[in-house]
């Protein structure tokens, strides 16, 4: 079943006020101004959140002050000190302490009955109000926090309230399990949605007790819880009856407790009420103004924010482009360099090449000459030996050159 917190109204002052990170107002008395700076320098240095991070801030903060001091002792300014923002932050996020308290209520009840859901679905019925025990024991252990928010505000027995509602859809899934059971037994299970709520409201105002003691045991506590429960269930009279000694007695108090007779205000009562009235009128007016030009001020802060964001962001791609140009240039003057390189390694090589050529080719000459002195003076010598040794000798000279 759906659970629907109920929580007190929004006031008109909270729905009116606008975010802002600053408030600057004037004291009750009206002397001087007084600096409502919650936002210091150093705030503003550290890691800004997010806000599903600034959400969740606020409300556990929120559950934390509620469990201590309750909803009517908590203040919009104890919680946005705790989170070392100013009130305008918590009025945008929520509204004012009303919403973060519907949060806080709508989870604590949502766990709850959880537990409590899960725990029905054993299939001995006895198991089920044992689980049914342990789950409650359990969530007050571990939650104790959002078990006193819950209680604190609101009572069962008012048949009004958060806790009110939520014991009602407890009892209400223990129903249907007693209804069966009486089935079963040949009970009228016409009577199961009031022995359910015996049953949880037993142990729901044993939670409470227990909250305070925490003895004994959180097992031990619920096994007496369905020690009385199911043995009382099992021995059920089917037709059950007051005695004699009991039936048609009522009872007289022994003193008057009727509240005394409630006065009139007087004249002068209701002219300092319609002067109080106005004054706070008045006050709210002043915040609400503080809290525009608040509001104004962070807007003109976060512009010039933003220009400088983007200054230094121009500053950045601007170093960047110049570091990238003089990249480019070193890599061109590099690749200058190397090809000059090359050029002069292949001019060198170009001239050792010509300087092995020429020495080649004089080395041939000289070869040459060498052989035309030597043919030159093997021929007087041919002619005294005939033609024949000519010849012989003019072959052999021809075999020998190249």
């Amino acid at each position: 079943m759906a659970v629907r917190a109920q929580i007190p109204p929004v006031p008109r002052e909270a729905v009116r006020a606008q975010p802002a990170k600053a408030v600057r107002g004037k004291t009750a008395g009206g002397r001087g101004q007084a600096m409502i700076e919650t936002v210091s320098d150093s705030s503003r240095s550290r890691k800004r959140m997010t806000g599903a991070e600034r959400r969740e801030q606020l409300i556990q903060i929120g559950r934390t002050l509620f469990a201590e001091k309750g909803f009517d002792g908590t203040s919009v300014e104890e919680i946005a000190a705790s989170a070392q923002v100013s009130k305008p932050v918590v009025y945008e996020h929520f509204g004012g302490k009303e919403g973060i308290y519907a949060v806080v209520i709508d989870r604590e009840m949502q766990r709850l009955l959880s537990l409590v859901t899960q725990a029905l679905v054993a299939s001995h019925a006895r198991v089920k109000l044992e689980r049914a025990a342990l789950a409650l024991l359990q969530y007050i252990e571990e939650s104790s926090e959002g078990f006193q928010i819950l209680v604190r505000d609101s009572h069962a027995a008012s048949g009004t309230g958060t806790f009110a509602s939520l014991i009602s859809d407890i009892a209400a899934q223990v129903e249907n399990v007693l209804a069966d059971e009486f089935r079963e037994r040949g009970y009228d299970p016409g009577l199961a949605p009031m022995y359910a709520q015996m049953l949880v409201g037993m142990t729901a105002l044993t939670g409470q007790w227990w909250l305070e003691e925490r003895r004994p045991p959180r097992e031990e506590v619920a096994a007496h819880l369905v020690n009385l429960s199911w043995n009382g269930l099992t021995g059920l009279d089917p037709n059950p009856g007051l005695t004699s000694a009991s039936r048609g007695l009522v009872l007289t108090p022994a003193v008057d407790v009727r509240p005394p007779p409630v006065r009139p205000p007087s004249e002068r009562e209701l002219k300092e009420q319609e002067k109080a009235r106005r004054e706070q009128e008045k006050a709210r007016e002043r915040e609400i103004k503080d809290l525009e030009k608040a509001r104004e001020r962070e807007q003109r802060e976060q512009e010039k924010a933003r220009e400088r964001e983007i200054k230094e962001q121009d500053k950045i791609r601007r170093e960047q482009e110049k570091a990238r140009e003089r990249e480019i240039k070193d890599l061109e003057k590099a690749r200058e360099r190397e090809q000059r390189e090359q050029e002069k390694a292949r001019e060198r090589e170009e001239k050792e090449l010509e300087r092995a050529r020429e020495r080649e080719q004089k080395e041939r000459d000289r070869q040459r000459e060498r052989e035309e002195r030597e043919l030159q003076r093997a021929q007087p010598e041919s002619r005294s030996r005939g033609p024949e040794t000519t010849a012989d000798a003019t072959d052999t000279e021809t075999d020998r050159v190249p």
